[in-house]
Parts: structure tokens; sequence; C-alpha cells
């Protein structure tokens, strides 16, 4: 049996109350989605040129900082942006984000000396 996930309309060709709040809704969490991600991308930027990472290691410092920090992802990567703009990050974060660097960056250059 398949579901569709296309909203059924009334006989008069509107929509209940019901689903237009849902509709709403989930129209709203992909907005969020595509501004989280858009943040997300852009500290891996600001992690790629001031850490000379490679994209897919500054996700990943991004993501063990969230981890480790238990702060969510998006908020750690609007952290580490305000910091390439001027403002200080916090303790935790600044810690967590020198050592994830440190960690990425001994194996990124373990991987380049095994290439060569």
């Amino acid at each position: 049996m398949t579901t569709s996930r296309v909203p059924r309309s009334s006989p008069d060709g509107t929509r209940d109350d019901a689903t237009n709040a849902r509709l709403e809704q989930e129209n709203a969490q992909l907005r969020q989605a595509v501004n989280s991600h858009a943040t997300v991308d852009q500290a891996i930027g600001v992690l790629t040129a001031t850490h000379r990472l490679a994209p897919a290691a500054g996700f990943e410092v991004l993501r063990e900082v969230s981890q480790r920090t238990d702060i969510k992802l998006h908020v750690v990567a609007e952290s580490v942006i305000a910091w390439a703009l001027g403002q200080p990050l916090t303790e935790p974060v600044r810690q967590e984000l020198d050592a994830a660097v440190h960690r990425r960056s001994r194996q990124q250059e373990a991987s380049d000396g095994n290439a060569g």
C-alpha cells in the first residue's frame, strides 16, 4: 500500500485547516533546514580558509565540537562565522575547536604523506 503526502482537497477544492497548518509547519521546518545548511557550509568555508582543512575535515571539526560541547551543530557554525567576523568564541567552543582542528590537521598531514 502506498501512501500519498499530497493533501486531499475538500469537495469544493479547498484544503481543511488541519492540512493547511501541517503544510505551514512543514514549510517552516524546510526553511529552517535550508538556512541551517547554509550556515554550516559558511562555517566550513571559514575553517577551510583559516586552518587549510579540506571541506570534509571542516565538517568533521564542526560535528566534533558540537558533540563534545553538546551544542547544536548550527549554533557551533554560527559561532565560527561570528568568530571570523571578529567576535570571541566561548571558552568551551574555542577549546574544542582548537583540539578538533589539531586532530584533523594531523590526520590530513598523515594522509598527504601517505599519498606521496
